[in-house]
Order: structure tokens, then sequence, then C-alpha cells
């Protein structure tokens, strides 16, 4: 059996037979999120539990006061940056900031594996927030959030964790990164239902996750949408053949504004403001 075959062969029993280890959230946004479910919660007593992470927290003061937020008063505590994210969508944007530190490993060859899967989910975000923010410039009455949005992007492959994790053990698979790149593609997504649905994230960011990679369409404009655009242009989108239908069909529902949208300013600009929420 090819090196190929036996990582997805182990993979998928794994997956079957509930043995796969998966990656745990964050203590800290664990908290956040608890935090946010209680109808009591107030914008001082959220700051307090996102200041006991300290890297947590000067995320929450870059997001603040990034482009993308489009505010010129600099906020130097966290209360303040709390009060200009909003109570609401702290918990999104918070547990979307501390997933960078499960894009760790101990083995030199996992780490750089982790480090551009987490760059690359980086990029997707950003073009994703940048499309959602051009398409609710011109549609004001949208019922999707950029927060959601922010957090949906960023664990759309959240199921290659695992994957890289268990890869490690076999170094003939790093001999050739095709077959990395095949188990991700095959079960990636299978194994990111396991993982957030293990999290106890909502259906909406579990159907991206499902979703974002095949043709279909929902009657209204949803968060997959955004995602596969933004895979669209990364030219990470699985089937090549059915990008110029797809982006002809989000040209025709306004999300975006021509075909090669990237080059377009207004996305441009949006996507260069997001990129400053991560630097």
């Amino acid at each position: 059996m090819s090196a190929d075959n036996a990582l997805l062969t182990l993979l998928m029993e794994k997956l079957r037979n509930n043995l796969l280890v998966l990656p745990t959230l964050p203590e800290i946004a664990v908290r956040v999120r608890q935090a946010a479910e209680d109808p009591d919660i107030n914008l001082h007593a959220m700051a307090e539990v996102i200041a006991r992470d300290p890297a947590l927290s000067a995320r929450m003061l870059k997001v603040a006061n990034s482009a993308f937020l489009g505010r010129s008063i600099k906020v130097n505590t966290l209360n303040q940056a709390v009060t200009r994210i909003g109570l609401f969508q702290v918990k999104n944007i918070a547990t979307a900031m501390a997933l960078e530190q499960l894009f760790v490993s101990q083995h030199p060859q996992v780490l750089e594996q982790m480090s551009e899967l987490w760059r690359d989910t980086i990029e997707i975000t950003c073009i994703a927030m940048a499309c959602l923010k051009f398409y609710q410039q011109n549609h004001k009455h949208v019922p999707l959030n950029l927060d959601t949005l922010t957090l949906a992007a960023l664990v759309y492959q959240i199921g290659a964790l695992p994957i890289l994790t268990e890869a490690e053990k076999y170094p003939a698979v790093f001999a050739e990164p095709t077959y990395l790149r095949h188990a991700i593609r095959d079960l990636s997504a299978s194994i990111g239902v396991v993982i957030l649905q293990s999290w106890g994230f909502a259906d909406i960011f579990i159907k991206v996750t499902q979703d974002w990679a095949g043709l279909q369409t929902a009657d209204a404009v949803c968060y997959t949408d955004f995602v596969r655009l933004a895979a669209i242009a990364r030219q990470q989108f699985p089937r090549r053949s059915n990008e110029p239908q797809l982006l002809e069909y989000y040209l025709a529902q306004g999300l975006i504004p021509k075909v090669n949208f990237m080059q377009d300013p207004q996305i441009a600009q949006n996507y260069q403001d997001a990129k400053t929420m991560f630097m």
C-alpha cells in the first residue's frame, strides 16, 4: 500500500472508531464563550475574562485598533477594546484570535506545515471578510455578521490539524507533500465537523466546513459563499473547472463586482484593512 493510501486508510479508520486525537479549544476561548452565555455579563466583566490571557488581550487591542473597524481614535485599554468590538461580537472574535495557539508542534516539519496552514487560513479569512464587507456596503440589510464570518473562515479547515499530527508518525508522507494535500482535501471536512461538534459550535460554522468545497448554493447568501470565494481567489478551491460558473453566479448575485474581484479597489482595500487584524 502506498504511503498516500496508508495515511488515508489510517485516518478514516481512526475517525470511524473515534480514536483520532482532536484538538481542544484553547482554555481562554472556552472561558470567553462561557462568559458570553451569561445573560448578566457586561463589558467590564468580559474584559476581565479576556485579561487573564495577555496574548489574547494584545490581540483584542490590535483588532479594536485595526483599519478594518474604521476608527481613527486609538483605544489603549481592554475595556475600550471590548466596548468598540461589541459584547455580542467579542465572543467570536476572541475565539478566532485564540485559535492560533492550536497551530503548534514539537516536530519541525509538522510545525512548518501548520504555520503554512495558519498563514493560508488567515489569507482566506481576510479575503472572505473583504468580500462580505463589500456586499454589506451595497446591501444594507444583510443578516450576516463579520465576526461570525471571521470565526467561520478561521475554522473552515480545522480538520487538517489532526491529519498533520498523525502524519508526523509517517516520515514518508513528508517526502511527498501531495500525500498530505490529498488527505486534507479528502478528510478535513469530515474531521472538522467532528471537532466543531466537540467544541459545541453552532450549526452555522459546521455548515461552512461541510459545504465550502462543494458546488451547492443556498437560496439566500450565506457565509459559505464568502469562504468559497476566498478559496477560489487563493486557488485552493478543489473543483477548479467549476470556478467560472461559480464566479458568474456570485457576480449575478452581487457578491462581487467583477470576475477578477480581487482587482476591485474597494475589495482590495477591504482586504488590506482586514489584514491589520492579524499582522
